[in-house]
């Protein structure tokens, strides 16, 4: 299975989806900011591994405390996975920190900025 197939799409579609209800609905750690969700999911072509990255909204102690929940509770999130989703394997889960919308979110914020002393 090569790495852009459709079935690899449609794999991570999958995986994407069950990790952010299993985020959202099933960990009860009081360490989770109720703002995580999933931006995006990378399994392997083996479905041996799996990269999710997360995107939390908060300062950076919430980021780290989220980002450790979630490694603490790696293992009930592979089995919640398995249950929910029929693979021949079931991927290691990395959770990765994604900055990528509290970068946008500031760039956005630096160009309103700059559109303010132009107009004065």
């Amino acid at each position: 299975m090569r790495k852009n197939s459709i079935k690899n799409t449609r794999v991570n579609g999958e995986v994407m989806r069950e990790l952010s209800n299993i985020i959202r609905g099933e960990i009860k750690d009081p360490r989770m900011n109720p703002m995580t969700s999933v931006v995006a999911v990378e399994v392997a072509p083996d479905l041996k591994s799996c990269k999710a990255y997360i995107s939390v909204l908060g300062d950076e102690q919430s980021q780290k405390d989220t980002l450790s929940a979630l490694k603490n509770a790696e293992g009930f999130v592979r089995s919640r996975l398995a249950r929910n989703i029929n693979l021949r394997n079931t991927p290691q889960i990395t959770f990765i920190l994604d900055q990528s919308i509290a970068y946008g979110v500031h760039m956005s914020k630096l160009i309103d900025d700059v559109n303010k002393e132009g107009s004065l």
